[in-house]
């Protein structure tokens, strides 16, 4: 686990989260913070914008599973669960919440730091996972559009598909735009004209 990490602890039994502020001070220096109140979790956590958000549930239900999950952000940032019992209803909602470690029979000091690790690879991964796939279907809909593009000028001007090809490339070096910004273009401009 990095040094210095800006935690967030959301726990309402305050011994409990002593004994885990305790345990995460003994991991690094880090700036700790504790929650106890769940009312506008989301707001305050995006205020405080952590580096990881750390839940301790004894007996969580599933609405109240999923409602601290997305609260605190999974998307934006690693959050680890610790849970006293569950069931696989409860763990598979907690992961499709987007929950980077979900640790059932409850939270034990010495393993905080290994599951926090695990919680920050899995966030990382799978946020380049996500951020890969947004590029994959990006570059999807901008071939789509070329390619209607392509199709569009072939019949206006009665060319083959590789001179329709160059026929954007050159308008978009030109003009200084990329080739499917070119092909939107002409997409919409067709559009209008129907």
């Amino acid at each position: 686990m990095a040094e210095g990490l800006s935690i967030i602890v959301v726990e309402k039994d305050r011994d409990r989260a002593l004994r885990i502020v305790d345990a995460l001070r003994e991991s690094g220096d880090h700036t700790i913070q504790v929650l106890g109140e769940e009312m506008g979790l989301a707001r305050r956590i995006a205020e405080r914008r952590p580096d990881i958000v750390l839940i301790d549930v004894e007996n969580p239900s599933r609405d109240q599973l999923e409602e601290l999950a997305i609260a605190s952000g999974p998307m934006e940032r690693p959050v680890a669960m610790f849970v006293d019992r569950s069931d696989e209803g409860l763990t598979k909602a907690a992961i499709e919440a987007g929950v980077s470690a979900y640790v059932v029979d409850g939270l034990r000091g010495d393993r905080i730091k290994p599951v926090l690790d695990a919680a920050i690879a899995r966030f990382h991964m799978f946020s380049k996972m996500r951020a890969e796939l947004a590029a994959t279907r990006a570059a999807l809909e901008e071939r789509k559009v070329v390619d209607r593009a392509k199709g569009l000028l072939m019949r206006a001007r009665g060319i083959s598909e590789d001179e329709a090809y160059a026929l954007l490339r050159k308008t978009a070096m030109d003009q200084g735009k990329k080739i499917g910004d070119v092909a939107q273009a002409l997409v919409t401009a067709a559009e209008l004209l129907k």
